[in-house]
């Protein structure tokens, strides 16, 4: 019987950071046993990040809207917002996708290190309680140890940079004991992000502020750091030493007056990093006194000079990508035939033992020795003579025929439901 591997994802290349967190799931071990009993996955794993959340299922008959309706029942969703934001992909693309995810290509950062543990993590966490099974254990396992092979061999994930982390390191370098200092983060969007998660990971406290509340704290949630109302931000920013400036706003959120009422109360001085496209802090700024103000173009050159290495592998990893997954596609393919073939082997073997039984009685035989030799025969010649057929099958299922294995399993007397 064959089987199907679908992904069904909502990732930051499609939807907005605010948007995607709506998607996150709670209660991981609820939802496995929800979508195990209604959506029709026999199998299943979450990946869930600050950039993605992901399901990977198996079953033998695919029902989508099963699988977003129960989905929905986890989130609170309505199911327009799941078509807008929902990809949804089968087979060799589910394949193709899990790899390019182990080997940093669809991060937002090439070559990223982090979401390889993340992968690990959420296989684990899928084994561990009993919500993935033979496909996508076999499926994870193999694709965690090409993307690592990937990894190692092109070098992807050497010597590059983001531009928040660049922000970050700019930050570090031009302020002394940066730990002390009141950092405060505009925006929510995928730039913040990776300013956030850099912060994070050094152990920086700050504050985070966007359009509404309510966005800050889903932020919040995900990616560290405090809450702080947008109104009292723009009038209060003598509180702040570290300004990580990234919005989408058509205007200038900091303003030359702003900044210059602020540096009145604030004589340390402060950084101002604009990392919004277009610009949102007034160029003037720069000329106040104890101001160094960034933008985006200059980090952006410092990135460019670490990334283009990075960059340059792309196109080396991709082809070693689309070689692989053939690979990955067959083994997972010959899994069909797996159940077929152990069940033959078990039965013939069964037969085996039974005749060999019946033979050592005839024979009266009680010569331990003897009767080793004698099981040793039976079983080489039982290994010679179904070998080659069950090779056969294993490889017509590899190559995507289910017709031999039907017909193989009609030979063999072997019943549909055993191969469930």
């Amino acid at each position: 019987m064959k089987q199907n591997i679908i992904n069904a994802r909502v990732t930051f290349r499609s939807s907005p950071i605010h948007v995607l967190e709506r998607f996150t799931i709670k209660d991981l071990e609820v939802a496995y046993e929800r979508f195990k009993r209604h959506s029709g996955l026999d199998e299943c794993v979450i990946i869930q990040t600050c950039n993605r959340i992901e399901l990977f299922g198996k079953s033998k008959y695919q029902d989508i809207e099963k699988i977003k309706k129960t989905w929905a029942s986890l989130t609170g969703l309505d199911e327009e917002t799941f078509k807008e934001n929902l990809e949804i992909v089968e087979n060799h693309e589910a394949f193709h996708h899990l790899l390019k995810l182990t080997s940093g290509l669809d991060s937002m950062v090439v070559g990223e290190e982090q979401i390889l543990g993340q992968i690990k993590n959420s296989i684990t966490a899928a084994r561990n309680i009993k919500a993935s099974g033979k496909h996508l254990n076999t499926l994870f396992d193999k694709a965690i140890r090409i993307g690592t092979r990937i990894r190692n061999t092109s070098g992807i994930g050497r010597g590059g940079i983001s531009v928040g982390s660049m922000a970050v390191k700019l930050a570090e370098e031009n302020i002394d004991e940066l730990k002390f200092k009141r950092i405060l983060l505009i925006g929510t969007g995928e730039v913040s992000t990776l300013v956030a998660k850099s912060l994070q990971r050094r152990g920086y406290d700050f504050a985070v502020t966007s359009r509404t509340l309510d966005r800050s704290k889903m932020f919040c949630e995900t990616m560290g750091g405090s809450p702080i109302k947008f109104e009292e931000v723009l009038s209060g920013f003598e509180n702040y030493d570290i300004l990580f400036v990234a919005t989408t706003a058509p205007y200038f959120l900091v303003t030359y007056e702003r900044i210059t009422n602020a540096m009145k109360e604030n004589k340390k001085g402060m950084m101002i990093l604009d990392l919004s496209n277009p610009r949102t802090v007034d160029e003037k700024v720069a000329t106040i006194g104890g101001v160094k103000l960034m933008n985006l173009d200059q980090i952006a050159e410092m990135v460019e000079k670490n990334m283009n290495a990075r960059l340059n592998k792309v196109k080396t990893v991709e082809n070693i990508i689309n070689e692989e997954v053939l690979v990955l596609e067959a083994s997972m393919k010959r899994l069909d035939a797996e159940p077929l073939v152990k069940g033959v082997f078990k039965d013939i073997d069964s037969l085996r033992v039974k005749e060999l039984q019946k033979a050592l009685q005839m024979l009266d035989e009680k010569d331990e020795k003897k009767i080793k030799i004698i099981e040793e025969l039976t079983k080489a010649v039982v290994e010679s003579i179904v070998s080659t057929p069950m090779n056969n099958i294993r490889k017509a299922s590899e190559q995507g025929d289910p017709d031999v294995i039907e017909m193989a399993s009609k030979l063999f007397d072997y019943k549909k439901n055993t191969l469930d």
